[in-house]
């Protein structure tokens, strides 16, 4: 089975899109757990354990454990053991070097620390991005056109008439013959989500931004024109509470994001355009 096939099925059987991003800080915790970086993984598995029913994947950010050194690397690997086997885990790690480093890259994060999927960047071209694409049952996410301002900097820059991040869509498409690829595609820039799907009609792809950062889910599937997506939303579910009752609150924010996604699996589908997945 691909991994377009593995998402496919979960996406069909859970009636979900939703992808819950696993971005904690200290600070932001209930403040019983503000206590040692040692409550974030607590924090993360509470909400896992309370909201999975609502999802297909949990995203973890590894910047957030990171900065903790060894202890961080130790908490990334004990919260992707507990994302259940009905989800798909995704190391939201942003690597991208040459073909050596990428290759040591790829088995910690796909192999060491066996995540499903993993977040790349594909800027230093092909040969980075080919230790990555030989793991063919894992899921490739590259960089196409992310959710910040500053993506205009550099993904929005016409290069040859043509914006930057659709010659990078175009690539990835060639590149997906393991079925394996996909592209990160920020919420909140719906009229070039429409402009991607024209060169990569068939990829997944990974759209953060809707939530707290704005993105609006019925405009951003209407632009997709499909649900071959992983809609991501971290802060405004894994926020959603900030007392002890915090992983409920998170579950019943999940639930309501669950609840909207529902209607697209149904005859009526999505708002102006048909189905493709």
């Amino acid at each position: 089975m691909t991994f377009a096939q593995r998402l496919h099925r979960l996406r069909e059987q859970k009636k979900s899109l939703l992808c819950i991003g696993l971005d904690p800080e200290l600070q932001k915790l209930p403040g019983p757990l503000q206590t040692t970086p040692a409550a974030l993984q607590d924090f993360c598995e509470q909400i896992i354990a309370a909201s999975a029913q609502h999802a297909i994947a949990f995203k973890i950010n590894f910047a957030f454990f990171e900065r903790y050194g060894a202890a961080g690397w130790e908490m990334i690997a004990r919260v992707r053991e507990k994302i259940p086997a009905d989800c798909i885990a995704i190391a939201d790690a942003k690597r991208g070097d040459i073909g050596n480093s990428a290759r040591h890259y790829a088995h910690a994060i796909l192999t060491e620390l066996a995540f499903d999927a993993v977040t790349v960047s594909p800027y230093m071209g092909r040969d980075s991005a080919e230790p990555f694409l030989e793991y063919t049952n894992r899921g490739i996410f590259f960089l196409g056109l992310t959710s910040n301002p500053g993506a205009k900097d550099i993904q929005l820059q016409d290069v040859a008439g043509t914006p930057l991040f659709m010659h990078v869509a175009r690539l990835v498409q060639s590149w997906n013959r393991a079925g394996n690829c996909g592209l990160v595609a920020g919420a909140t820039r719906p009229q070039t989500v429409r402009q991607i799907r024209t060169v990569a009609p068939d990829l997944p792809l990974l759209m953060p931004g809707v939530g707290a950062q704005g993105g609006d889910l019925q405009t951003v599937l209407a632009a997709a024109g499909d649900t071959n997506v992983l809609i991501s939303a971290s802060r405004s579910i894994i926020y959603a509470g900030s007392g002890a009752d915090f992983a409920r609150a998170a579950a019943e924010e999940a639930g309501r994001m669950h609840d909207a996604m529902r209607a697209y699996f149904s005859a009526d589908d999505l708002p102006d355009k048909t189905k493709r997945s």
